[in-house]
Protein backbone atom coordinates (compact mmCIF):
# COMPACT_ATOMS: atom_id res chain seq x y z
CA UNK A 1 0.00 0.00 0.00
CA UNK A 2 1.57 3.26 -1.12
CA UNK A 3 -1.30 5.67 -0.49
CA UNK A 4 -0.74 6.87 3.09
CA UNK A 5 -3.94 8.94 2.92
CA UNK A 6 -5.98 5.74 3.30
CA UNK A 7 -5.55 3.37 6.23
CA UNK A 8 -5.25 -0.30 5.21
CA UNK A 9 -8.12 -2.51 6.33
CA UNK A 10 -7.60 -4.84 9.27
CA UNK A 11 -7.51 -8.44 8.00
CA UNK A 12 -9.68 -11.03 9.77
CA UNK A 13 -10.43 -14.69 9.15
CA UNK A 14 -8.91 -17.04 11.71
CA UNK A 15 -11.19 -19.60 13.43
CA UNK A 16 -12.96 -18.79 16.69
CA UNK A 17 -11.05 -19.91 19.80
CA UNK A 18 -13.83 -19.34 22.36
CA UNK A 19 -14.21 -22.22 24.82
CA UNK A 20 -17.41 -23.87 25.94
CA UNK A 21 -18.20 -23.73 29.65
CA UNK A 22 -17.35 -27.41 29.94
CA UNK A 23 -13.93 -27.05 28.29
CA UNK A 24 -13.20 -23.90 30.29
CA UNK A 25 -13.97 -25.73 33.54
CA UNK A 26 -11.80 -28.67 32.53
CA UNK A 27 -8.80 -26.44 31.83
CA UNK A 28 -9.41 -24.28 34.89
CA UNK A 29 -9.59 -27.27 37.23
CA UNK A 30 -6.39 -28.78 35.85
CA UNK A 31 -4.59 -26.19 37.95
CA UNK A 32 -6.16 -27.70 41.08
CA UNK A 33 -5.80 -31.44 40.49
CA UNK A 34 -4.11 -32.01 43.86
CA UNK A 35 -6.62 -34.09 45.93
CA UNK A 36 -6.20 -31.57 48.74
CA UNK A 37 -8.47 -29.21 46.80
CA UNK A 38 -11.29 -31.80 46.93
CA UNK A 39 -11.87 -30.74 50.52
CA UNK A 40 -13.29 -27.38 49.36
CA UNK A 41 -15.71 -28.17 46.49
CA UNK A 42 -18.07 -25.24 47.14
CA UNK A 43 -15.22 -22.72 47.22
CA UNK A 44 -13.73 -24.21 44.06
CA UNK A 45 -17.06 -23.95 42.24
CA UNK A 46 -17.52 -20.33 43.32
CA UNK A 47 -14.06 -19.39 42.07
CA UNK A 48 -14.66 -21.28 38.81
CA UNK A 49 -17.92 -19.36 38.28
CA UNK A 50 -16.16 -16.01 38.79
CA UNK A 51 -13.34 -17.00 36.44
CA UNK A 52 -15.85 -18.11 33.77
CA UNK A 53 -17.71 -14.80 34.04
CA UNK A 54 -14.45 -12.84 33.64
CA UNK A 55 -13.56 -14.98 30.60
CA UNK A 56 -17.01 -14.72 28.98
CA UNK A 57 -17.14 -10.94 29.41
CA UNK A 58 -13.44 -10.62 28.52
CA UNK A 59 -12.47 -8.49 31.50
CA UNK A 60 -8.85 -8.15 30.43
CA UNK A 61 -8.06 -5.19 32.69
CA UNK A 62 -10.64 -5.01 35.50
CA UNK A 63 -8.68 -2.40 37.44
CA UNK A 64 -8.02 0.88 35.62
CA UNK A 65 -7.52 4.56 36.34
CA UNK A 66 -7.36 7.78 34.33
CA UNK A 67 -4.17 8.15 32.32
CA UNK A 68 -3.62 11.62 33.72
CA UNK A 69 -1.19 14.37 32.66
CA UNK A 70 1.40 13.59 30.02
CA UNK A 71 -0.90 11.54 27.81
CA UNK A 72 -2.67 12.58 24.63
CA UNK A 73 -6.00 11.72 26.30
CA UNK A 74 -5.64 12.20 30.07
CA UNK A 75 -9.19 10.92 30.66
CA UNK A 76 -8.64 7.58 28.95
CA UNK A 77 -8.66 4.66 31.39
CA UNK A 78 -5.46 2.59 31.43
CA UNK A 79 -4.70 -0.62 33.35
CA UNK A 80 -3.22 0.07 36.78
CA UNK A 81 -0.54 -2.59 36.16
CA UNK A 82 0.65 -0.81 33.01
CA UNK A 83 0.76 2.57 34.74
CA UNK A 84 2.71 1.10 37.65
CA UNK A 85 5.26 -0.50 35.28
CA UNK A 86 5.59 2.78 33.39
CA UNK A 87 6.32 4.60 36.66
CA UNK A 88 9.04 2.07 37.53
CA UNK A 89 10.56 2.51 34.06
CA UNK A 90 10.63 6.28 34.53
CA UNK A 91 12.34 5.84 37.90
CA UNK A 92 14.84 3.46 36.29
CA UNK A 93 15.57 5.97 33.53
CA UNK A 94 16.27 8.67 36.11
CA UNK A 95 18.60 6.28 37.92
CA UNK A 96 20.34 5.49 34.61
CA UNK A 97 20.77 9.18 33.79
CA UNK A 98 22.11 10.22 37.21
CA UNK A 99 25.81 11.03 36.66
CA UNK A 100 26.47 10.56 40.36
CA UNK A 101 25.02 7.06 40.46
CA UNK A 102 27.04 3.85 40.36
CA UNK A 103 27.38 2.27 36.91
CA UNK A 104 25.07 -0.69 36.52
CA UNK A 105 25.33 -3.85 34.42
CA UNK A 106 22.46 -6.23 33.76
CA UNK A 107 24.06 -9.69 33.66
CA UNK A 108 21.75 -12.19 31.97
CA UNK A 109 22.17 -15.93 32.53
CA UNK A 110 20.33 -17.41 29.56
CA UNK A 111 20.27 -21.11 30.53
CA UNK A 112 17.12 -22.97 31.55
CA UNK A 113 19.01 -25.57 33.60
CA UNK A 114 19.16 -25.17 37.37
CA UNK A 115 19.93 -27.29 40.39
CA UNK A 116 16.67 -26.10 41.97
CA UNK A 117 14.44 -28.38 39.87
CA UNK A 118 14.49 -31.52 37.69
CA UNK A 119 18.10 -31.53 36.38
CA UNK A 120 19.47 -31.33 39.91
CA UNK A 121 22.63 -29.60 38.71
CA UNK A 122 23.54 -26.01 37.95
CA UNK A 123 24.29 -24.94 34.41
CA UNK A 124 27.76 -24.15 33.10
CA UNK A 125 26.23 -20.84 32.02
CA UNK A 126 25.50 -19.90 35.62
CA UNK A 127 29.11 -20.60 36.56
CA UNK A 128 30.34 -18.45 33.68
CA UNK A 129 27.96 -15.66 34.67
CA UNK A 130 29.38 -15.77 38.19
CA UNK A 131 32.88 -15.30 36.75
CA UNK A 132 31.68 -12.31 34.74
CA UNK A 133 29.90 -10.91 37.78
CA UNK A 134 33.10 -11.03 39.82
CA UNK A 135 34.83 -8.79 37.27
CA UNK A 136 31.89 -6.38 37.13
CA UNK A 137 31.78 -6.05 40.92
CA UNK A 138 35.57 -5.77 41.10
CA UNK A 139 35.16 -2.54 39.10
CA UNK A 140 32.77 -1.25 41.83
CA UNK A 141 29.83 -1.52 39.42
CA UNK A 142 26.37 -2.67 40.44
CA UNK A 143 25.86 -6.15 38.99
CA UNK A 144 22.18 -7.07 38.51
CA UNK A 145 22.15 -10.84 37.87
CA UNK A 146 19.08 -11.92 35.92
CA UNK A 147 18.94 -15.71 36.10
CA UNK A 148 16.39 -16.81 33.50
CA UNK A 149 16.42 -20.36 34.86
CA UNK A 150 14.02 -19.00 37.48
CA UNK A 151 11.37 -19.50 34.80
CA UNK A 152 11.81 -23.24 35.19
CA UNK A 153 12.28 -23.31 38.96
CA UNK A 154 10.14 -20.63 40.65
CA UNK A 155 6.44 -21.06 41.36
CA UNK A 156 4.31 -18.81 39.14
CA UNK A 157 7.32 -17.29 37.40
CA UNK A 158 6.72 -16.84 33.67
CA UNK A 159 7.30 -14.65 30.66
CA UNK A 160 4.25 -14.78 28.44
CA UNK A 161 4.74 -14.90 24.64
CA UNK A 162 4.75 -11.84 22.41
CA UNK A 163 1.47 -11.37 20.54
CA UNK A 164 3.21 -9.59 17.64
CA UNK A 165 1.15 -6.39 17.82
CA UNK A 166 4.02 -4.63 16.06
CA UNK A 167 3.28 -6.61 12.89
CA UNK A 168 -0.14 -4.95 12.70
CA UNK A 169 1.27 -1.47 13.33
CA UNK A 170 4.19 -0.22 15.39
CA UNK A 171 2.11 2.16 17.57
CA UNK A 172 -0.06 -0.81 18.61
CA UNK A 173 3.03 -2.20 20.40
CA UNK A 174 3.06 -0.18 23.61
CA UNK A 175 6.10 0.63 25.74
CA UNK A 176 5.95 -1.10 28.15
CA UNK A 177 3.91 -3.98 26.76
CA UNK A 178 0.20 -3.68 27.52
CA UNK A 179 -0.84 -7.13 26.28
CA UNK A 180 -0.46 -8.53 29.78
CA UNK A 181 -1.74 -9.13 32.32
CA UNK A 182 -4.92 -10.41 30.70
CA UNK A 183 -7.09 -11.39 33.62
CA UNK A 184 -9.89 -12.72 31.44
CA UNK A 185 -7.53 -15.30 29.95
CA UNK A 186 -5.69 -16.12 33.16
CA UNK A 187 -2.51 -14.66 31.61
CA UNK A 188 -0.99 -13.12 34.73
CA UNK A 189 2.28 -13.17 36.71
CA UNK A 190 4.17 -11.79 33.71
CA UNK A 191 7.78 -11.27 34.78
CA UNK A 192 8.42 -8.68 32.06
CA UNK A 193 6.76 -6.02 34.20
CA UNK A 194 9.78 -6.36 36.52
CA UNK A 195 12.36 -6.87 33.77
CA UNK A 196 11.65 -3.75 31.70
CA UNK A 197 12.88 -1.39 34.47
CA UNK A 198 15.97 -3.54 35.00
CA UNK A 199 16.92 -3.17 31.33
CA UNK A 200 16.28 0.58 31.45
CA UNK A 201 18.39 1.11 34.58
CA UNK A 202 21.39 -0.69 33.06
CA UNK A 203 24.32 1.15 31.49
CA UNK A 204 25.64 -2.12 30.13
CA UNK A 205 24.12 -5.51 29.36
CA UNK A 206 26.01 -8.81 29.32
CA UNK A 207 24.33 -11.97 28.05
CA UNK A 208 25.87 -15.34 28.86
CA UNK A 209 23.98 -18.19 27.21
CA UNK A 210 24.24 -21.74 25.94
CA UNK A 211 23.04 -22.98 22.56
CA UNK A 212 19.86 -25.08 22.50
CA UNK A 213 19.22 -26.75 19.14
CA UNK A 214 21.21 -24.10 17.22
CA UNK A 215 19.10 -21.37 18.80
CA UNK A 216 18.69 -19.23 21.91
CA UNK A 217 17.15 -21.11 24.86
CA UNK A 218 13.41 -20.57 25.09
CA UNK A 219 13.78 -18.71 28.40
CA UNK A 220 16.01 -16.17 26.66
CA UNK A 221 13.97 -15.99 23.47
CA UNK A 222 10.78 -15.22 25.41
CA UNK A 223 12.45 -12.15 26.91
CA UNK A 224 13.93 -11.13 23.56
CA UNK A 225 10.55 -11.20 21.83
CA UNK A 226 8.91 -9.19 24.59
CA UNK A 227 11.58 -6.50 24.28
CA UNK A 228 10.32 -5.60 20.80
CA UNK A 229 8.37 -2.76 22.43
CA UNK A 230 11.70 -1.20 23.43
CA UNK A 231 12.51 -0.77 19.74
CA UNK A 232 9.92 1.64 18.37
CA UNK A 233 7.16 1.03 20.89
CA UNK A 234 4.42 3.52 21.65
CA UNK A 235 4.72 5.10 25.14
CA UNK A 236 1.15 6.46 25.00
CA UNK A 237 -1.63 3.84 24.63
CA UNK A 238 -4.25 6.58 24.67
CA UNK A 239 -3.22 7.49 21.10
CA UNK A 240 -4.47 4.09 19.93
CA UNK A 241 -7.41 3.96 22.35
CA UNK A 242 -5.84 0.89 23.88
CA UNK A 243 -5.55 -1.88 21.30
CA UNK A 244 -7.41 -0.37 18.34
CA UNK A 245 -5.66 -1.65 15.19
CA UNK A 246 -7.27 0.86 12.81
CA UNK A 247 -6.08 3.81 14.88
CA UNK A 248 -2.61 2.28 15.20
CA UNK A 249 -2.27 1.79 11.43
CA UNK A 250 -3.35 5.37 10.78
CA UNK A 251 -0.90 6.66 13.40
CA UNK A 252 2.03 4.78 11.91
CA UNK A 253 1.25 5.94 8.41
CA UNK A 254 0.96 9.54 9.59
CA UNK A 255 4.68 9.38 10.44
CA UNK A 256 6.04 7.28 13.28
CA UNK A 257 9.45 8.01 14.81
CA UNK A 258 10.17 4.44 16.05
CA UNK A 259 11.73 5.57 19.36
CA UNK A 260 14.52 3.31 20.61
CA UNK A 261 14.02 3.20 24.35
CA UNK A 262 17.26 1.33 25.15
CA UNK A 263 19.57 3.14 22.74
CA UNK A 264 23.28 3.65 23.48
CA UNK A 265 23.62 1.05 26.23
CA UNK A 266 26.69 -1.07 25.62
CA UNK A 267 26.69 -4.85 25.54
CA UNK A 268 28.79 -7.99 25.73
CA UNK A 269 27.87 -11.53 24.69
CA UNK A 270 29.26 -14.94 25.62
CA UNK A 271 27.80 -17.99 23.86
CA UNK A 272 28.92 -21.54 24.50
CA UNK A 273 27.93 -24.86 22.98
CA UNK A 274 28.98 -28.48 22.86
CA UNK A 275 28.68 -29.39 19.17
CA UNK A 276 27.27 -26.66 16.91
CA UNK A 277 25.59 -23.25 16.69
CA UNK A 278 27.67 -21.05 18.99
CA UNK A 279 28.90 -18.65 16.33
CA UNK A 280 25.47 -18.43 14.71
CA UNK A 281 23.76 -17.58 18.00
CA UNK A 282 26.44 -15.04 18.93
CA UNK A 283 25.86 -13.29 15.60
CA UNK A 284 22.08 -13.41 16.02
CA UNK A 285 22.23 -11.88 19.49
CA UNK A 286 24.62 -9.21 18.27
CA UNK A 287 22.27 -8.36 15.39
CA UNK A 288 19.32 -8.20 17.76
CA UNK A 289 21.00 -5.81 20.18
CA UNK A 290 22.53 -3.57 17.52
CA UNK A 291 19.13 -3.38 15.80
CA UNK A 292 17.80 -1.93 19.06
CA UNK A 293 20.63 0.64 18.85
CA UNK A 294 22.72 -0.84 21.63
CA UNK A 295 26.48 -0.72 21.11
CA UNK A 296 28.98 -3.62 21.25
CA UNK A 297 31.61 -2.93 23.89
CA UNK A 298 34.50 -4.24 21.80
CA UNK A 299 35.48 -7.29 19.72
CA UNK A 300 36.81 -8.94 22.89
CA UNK A 301 33.37 -8.58 24.45
CA UNK A 302 31.76 -10.89 21.84
CA UNK A 303 32.76 -14.50 22.47
CA UNK A 304 31.60 -17.88 21.15
CA UNK A 305 33.28 -21.10 22.23
CA UNK A 306 32.73 -24.83 22.68
CA UNK A 307 33.10 -26.64 25.98
CA UNK A 308 33.75 -30.38 25.87
CA UNK A 309 33.32 -30.51 22.10
CA UNK A 310 31.42 -33.71 21.26
CA UNK A 311 32.30 -35.14 24.66
CA UNK A 312 29.73 -36.70 27.03
CA UNK A 313 27.25 -34.33 28.68
CA UNK A 314 27.97 -36.06 32.00
CA UNK A 315 31.50 -34.62 32.10
CA UNK A 316 30.76 -31.15 30.71
CA UNK A 317 31.35 -29.38 34.02
CA UNK A 318 34.72 -31.13 34.27
CA UNK A 319 35.50 -29.90 30.76
CA UNK A 320 34.73 -26.34 31.84
CA UNK A 321 36.96 -26.75 34.89
CA UNK A 322 39.85 -27.54 32.57
CA UNK A 323 39.20 -24.82 30.01
CA UNK A 324 40.90 -21.98 31.85
CA UNK A 325 41.43 -20.03 28.63
CA UNK A 326 37.69 -19.85 28.02
CA UNK A 327 37.16 -18.79 31.61
CA UNK A 328 39.61 -15.94 31.07
CA UNK A 329 37.87 -14.96 27.82
CA UNK A 330 34.61 -14.66 29.76
CA UNK A 331 36.31 -12.43 32.31
CA UNK A 332 37.83 -10.37 29.50
CA UNK A 333 34.40 -9.90 27.97
CA UNK A 334 33.15 -8.48 31.27
CA UNK A 335 36.25 -6.30 31.62
CA UNK A 336 35.74 -4.93 28.11
CA UNK A 337 32.13 -4.11 28.95
CA UNK A 338 33.19 -2.30 32.12
CA UNK A 339 35.66 -0.14 30.20
CA UNK A 340 33.08 0.66 27.52
CA UNK A 341 30.55 1.72 30.15
CA UNK A 342 33.14 4.00 31.72
CA UNK A 343 33.79 5.63 28.35
CA UNK A 344 30.10 6.07 27.64
CA UNK A 345 29.40 7.64 31.03
CA UNK A 346 32.34 10.00 30.52
CA UNK A 347 30.79 11.22 27.28
CA UNK A 348 33.21 9.27 25.12
CA UNK A 349 30.87 6.70 23.62
CA UNK A 350 32.52 3.84 21.71
CA UNK A 351 30.16 4.47 18.80
CA UNK A 352 31.23 6.81 16.01
CA UNK A 353 27.88 7.16 14.21
CA UNK A 354 25.96 9.15 16.81
CA UNK A 355 25.29 12.11 14.49
CA UNK A 356 24.44 10.05 11.40
CA UNK A 357 20.73 10.03 10.56
CA UNK A 358 19.17 6.61 9.96
CA UNK A 359 17.13 6.63 6.71
CA UNK A 360 15.38 3.39 7.79
CA UNK A 361 14.35 3.87 11.43
CA UNK A 362 12.04 0.81 11.51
Amino acid sequence: MTDNARTPRVRKGQPDVALSREEFDRRFRERFSDPAFDAAPDAMQRIADIAWDAYRQYRKSPRTRKAGPGFADPDFNLPVEWLDTRARIQDAQREHDDPAGRPRVLLVCGAARTDQTCPGEMSKTFRLAQMAGEEIERASFQCDLLDLSNLTAEYGRQILPCKACVSTAMPLCHWPCSCYPNHAMGQVNDWMNELYPRWVAAHGVMIVTPVYWYQAPSVLKLMMDRLVCADGGNPDPTTTRGKNPEKAKALELSGWSYPRHLADRVFAIVVHGDAAGAETLRRSLTDWLTDMDLVPASPKALVDRYVGYYEPYATSHDALDGDVRFQEEVRNSARALVEAVKLARAGRSPRADRTIRDPRPK
